[in-house]
Protein backbone atom coordinates (compact mmCIF):
# COMPACT_ATOMS: atom_id res chain seq x y z
CA UNK A 1 0.00 0.00 0.00
CA UNK A 2 1.21 3.24 -1.31
CA UNK A 3 2.21 6.16 1.52
CA UNK A 4 0.83 9.76 0.44
CA UNK A 5 3.95 10.82 2.35
CA UNK A 6 7.03 9.57 2.28
CA UNK A 7 8.28 11.27 5.33
CA UNK A 8 6.12 8.61 7.26
CA UNK A 9 8.76 5.47 5.80
CA UNK A 10 12.36 5.09 4.43
CA UNK A 11 14.14 5.81 1.34
CA UNK A 12 15.71 2.77 -0.90
CA UNK A 13 19.29 4.24 -2.39
CA UNK A 14 19.58 1.91 -5.05
CA UNK A 15 22.47 3.42 -6.18
CA UNK A 16 25.08 0.47 -7.36
CA UNK A 17 23.42 -2.41 -6.05
CA UNK A 18 22.53 -4.23 -9.30
CA UNK A 19 26.50 -4.02 -10.01
CA UNK A 20 28.18 -5.85 -6.90
CA UNK A 21 31.69 -5.77 -8.53
CA UNK A 22 31.87 -2.21 -9.75
CA UNK A 23 30.06 -1.35 -5.81
CA UNK A 24 32.98 -2.86 -4.06
CA UNK A 25 35.46 -1.17 -6.22
CA UNK A 26 34.17 2.36 -5.43
CA UNK A 27 33.76 1.23 -1.74
CA UNK A 28 37.57 0.79 -1.53
CA UNK A 29 38.57 4.02 -3.66
CA UNK A 30 35.85 5.95 -1.24
CA UNK A 31 37.55 4.55 2.04
CA UNK A 32 40.53 5.42 0.79
CA UNK A 33 39.73 8.83 -0.61
CA UNK A 34 37.95 9.93 2.68
CA UNK A 35 40.54 8.58 5.02
CA UNK A 36 43.07 10.54 3.40
CA UNK A 37 40.30 13.73 3.11
CA UNK A 38 40.61 13.24 6.66
CA UNK A 39 44.10 13.34 7.50
CA UNK A 40 44.70 16.16 4.80
CA UNK A 41 41.73 18.30 6.01
CA UNK A 42 42.92 18.31 9.91
CA UNK A 43 46.48 18.64 8.95
CA UNK A 44 46.08 21.76 6.90
CA UNK A 45 43.73 23.11 10.10
CA UNK A 46 45.66 22.47 12.67
CA UNK A 47 48.92 23.82 10.86
CA UNK A 48 47.29 26.72 10.05
CA UNK A 49 46.04 27.45 13.35
CA UNK A 50 49.35 26.51 15.17
CA UNK A 51 52.12 28.02 12.65
CA UNK A 52 52.35 32.01 12.98
CA UNK A 53 53.54 31.86 9.82
CA UNK A 54 50.40 30.98 8.15
CA UNK A 55 48.03 33.65 9.91
CA UNK A 56 47.53 34.93 6.45
CA UNK A 57 44.42 35.69 4.58
CA UNK A 58 45.38 32.29 2.24
CA UNK A 59 45.55 30.36 5.20
CA UNK A 60 42.31 31.86 6.98
CA UNK A 61 40.41 30.79 3.63
CA UNK A 62 42.05 27.49 3.14
CA UNK A 63 41.26 26.60 6.58
CA UNK A 64 37.53 27.83 6.05
CA UNK A 65 37.88 25.68 2.81
CA UNK A 66 39.32 22.51 4.77
CA UNK A 67 36.78 22.56 7.19
CA UNK A 68 33.93 22.67 4.63
CA UNK A 69 35.45 19.75 3.01
CA UNK A 70 35.81 17.66 5.76
CA UNK A 71 31.76 18.31 7.30
CA UNK A 72 30.85 17.80 3.71
CA UNK A 73 32.86 14.31 3.37
CA UNK A 74 31.54 13.29 6.54
CA UNK A 75 27.72 14.68 5.63
CA UNK A 76 27.89 11.69 2.74
CA UNK A 77 31.04 9.45 2.76
CA UNK A 78 29.91 7.14 5.69
CA UNK A 79 26.58 6.98 4.93
CA UNK A 80 27.70 6.00 1.41
CA UNK A 81 29.90 3.47 2.36
CA UNK A 82 27.57 1.98 4.93
CA UNK A 83 25.03 1.42 2.51
CA UNK A 84 27.22 -0.01 -0.30
CA UNK A 85 28.24 -2.91 2.17
CA UNK A 86 25.02 -3.44 4.03
CA UNK A 87 22.16 -5.61 2.17
CA UNK A 88 19.97 -2.78 3.85
CA UNK A 89 19.95 0.40 1.35
CA UNK A 90 17.12 1.84 3.54
CA UNK A 91 18.12 5.84 4.46
CA UNK A 92 14.95 7.54 7.10
CA UNK A 93 13.56 10.44 5.93
CA UNK A 94 14.89 12.77 8.52
CA UNK A 95 18.25 11.29 7.64
CA UNK A 96 17.74 11.93 3.92
CA UNK A 97 16.75 15.36 5.29
CA UNK A 98 19.56 16.22 7.09
CA UNK A 99 21.89 15.39 4.68
CA UNK A 100 19.93 17.23 1.79
CA UNK A 101 20.56 20.56 4.17
CA UNK A 102 23.51 20.12 5.30
CA UNK A 103 25.46 19.17 2.16
CA UNK A 104 23.25 21.75 0.24
CA UNK A 105 24.31 24.39 2.86
CA UNK A 106 27.71 23.71 2.73
CA UNK A 107 28.41 22.79 -1.06
CA UNK A 108 26.93 26.61 -2.03
CA UNK A 109 29.81 27.94 0.54
CA UNK A 110 32.67 25.61 -0.67
CA UNK A 111 31.35 27.62 -4.28
CA UNK A 112 31.96 30.76 -2.93
CA UNK A 113 34.95 29.86 -1.01
CA UNK A 114 36.35 29.25 -4.34
CA UNK A 115 35.84 32.47 -5.60
CA UNK A 116 36.81 34.57 -2.40
CA UNK A 117 40.51 32.81 -2.85
CA UNK A 118 40.45 33.37 -6.43
CA UNK A 119 40.16 37.08 -5.54
CA UNK A 120 42.90 36.30 -2.48
CA UNK A 121 45.79 35.17 -4.90
CA UNK A 122 44.59 37.74 -7.78
CA UNK A 123 45.42 40.41 -4.95
CA UNK A 124 48.46 38.62 -4.20
CA UNK A 125 49.95 38.05 -7.51
CA UNK A 126 48.40 41.29 -9.30
CA UNK A 127 48.77 44.22 -6.22
CA UNK A 128 51.68 42.76 -4.78
CA UNK A 129 52.26 46.17 -2.79
CA UNK A 130 48.71 46.98 -1.98
CA UNK A 131 47.96 43.31 -0.80
CA UNK A 132 47.98 43.50 2.78
CA UNK A 133 45.74 47.10 2.62
CA UNK A 134 42.82 45.03 0.21
CA UNK A 135 43.02 41.76 2.16
CA UNK A 136 42.76 43.56 5.94
CA UNK A 137 41.35 40.71 8.48
CA UNK A 138 38.22 42.74 8.71
CA UNK A 139 37.50 42.23 5.03
CA UNK A 140 38.96 38.77 5.22
CA UNK A 141 36.12 38.17 7.92
CA UNK A 142 33.61 39.54 5.81
CA UNK A 143 34.18 37.61 2.91
CA UNK A 144 33.93 34.23 5.16
CA UNK A 145 30.99 35.56 6.57
CA UNK A 146 29.25 36.24 3.44
CA UNK A 147 30.35 32.53 2.06
CA UNK A 148 29.15 30.81 4.88
CA UNK A 149 25.89 32.44 4.68
CA UNK A 150 25.21 32.35 1.64
CA UNK A 151 25.84 28.60 1.61
CA UNK A 152 22.99 28.90 5.03
CA UNK A 153 20.39 30.46 2.77
CA UNK A 154 20.26 28.71 -0.06
CA UNK A 155 20.07 25.52 1.33
CA UNK A 156 16.95 26.81 3.53
CA UNK A 157 15.49 27.97 0.39
CA UNK A 158 16.45 25.12 -1.75
CA UNK A 159 15.48 22.29 0.74
CA UNK A 160 12.70 23.42 2.14
CA UNK A 161 10.61 24.24 -1.44
CA UNK A 162 11.86 20.45 -2.31
CA UNK A 163 10.61 18.81 1.07
CA UNK A 164 7.40 20.44 0.82
CA UNK A 165 7.00 18.32 -2.62
CA UNK A 166 4.29 15.29 -2.09
CA UNK A 167 5.98 12.27 -3.33
CA UNK A 168 2.84 9.83 -3.48
CA UNK A 169 4.76 7.03 -1.84
CA UNK A 170 7.53 6.93 -4.42
CA UNK A 171 10.59 6.11 -2.50
CA UNK A 172 13.48 4.25 -4.47
CA UNK A 173 16.14 6.68 -5.42
CA UNK A 174 18.46 5.87 -8.57
CA UNK A 175 21.55 7.43 -6.51
CA UNK A 176 23.79 7.24 -3.99
CA UNK A 177 22.64 9.88 -1.29
CA UNK A 178 19.93 12.54 -1.43
CA UNK A 179 19.99 15.63 -3.20
CA UNK A 180 17.70 18.02 -4.09
CA UNK A 181 17.75 17.11 -8.20
CA UNK A 182 16.93 13.79 -6.91
CA UNK A 183 14.08 14.45 -4.75
CA UNK A 184 12.11 16.76 -7.46
CA UNK A 185 12.52 13.71 -10.22
CA UNK A 186 10.61 12.04 -7.90
CA UNK A 187 7.88 14.12 -7.01
CA UNK A 188 4.62 12.84 -8.31
CA UNK A 189 3.31 16.89 -8.81
CA UNK A 190 4.30 19.38 -11.53
CA UNK A 191 7.80 20.79 -10.51
CA UNK A 192 8.23 23.24 -12.57
CA UNK A 193 8.63 25.96 -10.17
CA UNK A 194 11.57 24.00 -8.52
CA UNK A 195 13.50 23.24 -11.52
CA UNK A 196 13.43 26.58 -12.20
CA UNK A 197 14.33 28.23 -8.54
CA UNK A 198 17.27 25.38 -8.58
CA UNK A 199 18.37 25.99 -12.34
CA UNK A 200 18.97 29.98 -11.08
CA UNK A 201 20.11 28.99 -7.92
CA UNK A 202 22.71 26.67 -9.92
CA UNK A 203 23.80 29.70 -12.54
CA UNK A 204 24.49 32.17 -9.36
CA UNK A 205 26.82 29.18 -7.32
CA UNK A 206 28.27 27.65 -10.84
CA UNK A 207 28.03 29.65 -13.89
CA UNK A 208 28.57 32.98 -12.34
CA UNK A 209 31.54 31.46 -9.71
CA UNK A 210 33.32 30.09 -12.33
CA UNK A 211 33.04 32.85 -14.80
CA UNK A 212 34.79 35.03 -11.93
CA UNK A 213 37.23 32.81 -11.07
CA UNK A 214 38.59 32.46 -14.90
CA UNK A 215 38.47 36.23 -14.87
CA UNK A 216 40.94 36.49 -11.91
CA UNK A 217 42.93 33.70 -13.30
CA UNK A 218 43.05 35.33 -16.66
CA UNK A 219 44.35 38.85 -14.48
CA UNK A 220 46.65 36.26 -12.71
CA UNK A 221 48.24 34.44 -16.00
CA UNK A 222 49.06 37.95 -17.69
CA UNK A 223 50.74 39.08 -14.14
CA UNK A 224 53.07 36.08 -13.77
CA UNK A 225 54.15 36.19 -17.63
CA UNK A 226 55.30 39.47 -17.05
CA UNK A 227 57.42 38.55 -13.96
CA UNK A 228 61.03 38.30 -15.44
CA UNK A 229 62.53 35.86 -12.64
CA UNK A 230 61.79 32.28 -13.45
CA UNK A 231 61.72 31.70 -9.81
CA UNK A 232 59.43 34.46 -9.39
CA UNK A 233 57.17 32.80 -12.00
CA UNK A 234 57.23 29.38 -10.47
CA UNK A 235 56.73 31.09 -6.74
CA UNK A 236 53.49 32.67 -8.32
CA UNK A 237 51.88 29.44 -9.76
CA UNK A 238 53.14 26.93 -6.98
CA UNK A 239 50.23 29.34 -4.85
CA UNK A 240 47.43 29.13 -7.34
CA UNK A 241 47.90 25.86 -9.03
CA UNK A 242 46.28 23.54 -5.77
CA UNK A 243 43.69 26.00 -5.94
CA UNK A 244 43.30 25.76 -9.69
CA UNK A 245 43.17 22.42 -9.64
CA UNK A 246 40.89 22.25 -6.74
CA UNK A 247 38.29 24.37 -8.88
CA UNK A 248 38.59 22.23 -12.01
CA UNK A 249 37.41 19.00 -9.90
CA UNK A 250 35.16 20.62 -8.07
CA UNK A 251 33.39 22.48 -10.44
CA UNK A 252 33.84 19.64 -12.97
CA UNK A 253 31.60 17.30 -11.09
CA UNK A 254 29.28 19.13 -9.77
CA UNK A 255 28.13 20.81 -12.95
CA UNK A 256 26.77 17.73 -14.31
CA UNK A 257 24.20 17.16 -12.04
CA UNK A 258 23.11 20.71 -11.09
CA UNK A 259 22.91 22.14 -15.19
CA UNK A 260 21.50 19.43 -16.75
CA UNK A 261 17.78 19.96 -17.40
CA UNK A 262 15.72 18.32 -14.37
CA UNK A 263 13.60 16.78 -16.64
CA UNK A 264 16.10 14.76 -18.25
CA UNK A 265 15.37 11.60 -16.76
CA UNK A 266 12.61 9.64 -16.23
CA UNK A 267 9.80 10.54 -13.42
CA UNK A 268 9.54 6.56 -13.23
CA UNK A 269 12.83 5.81 -11.61
CA UNK A 270 11.29 5.69 -8.16
CA UNK A 271 8.77 3.63 -9.17
CA UNK A 272 10.86 0.50 -9.63
CA UNK A 273 9.51 0.32 -13.69
CA UNK A 274 11.84 -0.71 -16.09
CA UNK A 275 13.88 1.40 -18.43
CA UNK A 276 15.69 1.63 -21.58
CA UNK A 277 19.41 0.69 -22.03
CA UNK A 278 19.62 4.82 -22.97
CA UNK A 279 17.48 5.63 -20.03
CA UNK A 280 20.03 2.88 -17.79
CA UNK A 281 23.00 4.47 -18.86
CA UNK A 282 21.92 7.77 -18.42
CA UNK A 283 21.32 6.59 -14.84
CA UNK A 284 24.87 4.48 -14.31
CA UNK A 285 26.59 7.99 -15.50
CA UNK A 286 24.65 9.79 -13.14
CA UNK A 287 26.08 7.74 -10.58
CA UNK A 288 29.76 7.66 -11.49
CA UNK A 289 29.59 11.23 -11.74
CA UNK A 290 28.25 11.38 -7.67
CA UNK A 291 30.76 8.84 -6.43
CA UNK A 292 33.52 11.16 -8.19
CA UNK A 293 32.00 14.22 -6.89
CA UNK A 294 32.44 12.44 -3.56
CA UNK A 295 35.92 11.61 -3.89
CA UNK A 296 36.67 14.73 -5.48
CA UNK A 297 35.89 16.90 -2.07
CA UNK A 298 38.35 14.51 -0.76
CA UNK A 299 40.97 15.26 -3.41
CA UNK A 300 40.83 18.46 -2.50
CA UNK A 301 42.33 18.80 0.85
CA UNK A 302 45.13 16.35 -0.50
CA UNK A 303 46.36 18.07 -3.56
CA UNK A 304 46.30 21.43 -1.46
CA UNK A 305 48.45 19.84 1.16
CA UNK A 306 50.70 18.51 -1.14
CA UNK A 307 51.23 22.14 -2.73
CA UNK A 308 51.40 23.17 0.69
CA UNK A 309 54.35 20.57 1.30
CA UNK A 310 56.21 21.11 -1.76
CA UNK A 311 56.28 24.75 -0.94
CA UNK A 312 57.46 24.84 2.65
Amino acid sequence: MEQNDTSQGDFILLGFSDKPQLEIILFAVILVFYILNLVGNMTIILASSMDPKLHTPMYFFLTNLSFVDLCLTTTVAPQLLFTMRSKDKTMSYNGCVAQLYVAMGLGSTECILLVVMAYDRYAAVCRPLHYAVIMHPQLCLLLAATAWLSGLITSLIQCSLTIQLPLCGHNKLDHIFCEVPVLIKLACVDTTFNEDELFVASVVFLVVPVSLILISYGYITQAILRIKSAAGRRKAFGTCSSHLVVVIIFYGTITFMYLQPAKSKSKDQGKGSKTSWGDDFHVNWILVSQSCTVISFSLSSIIIEMTRQCSG
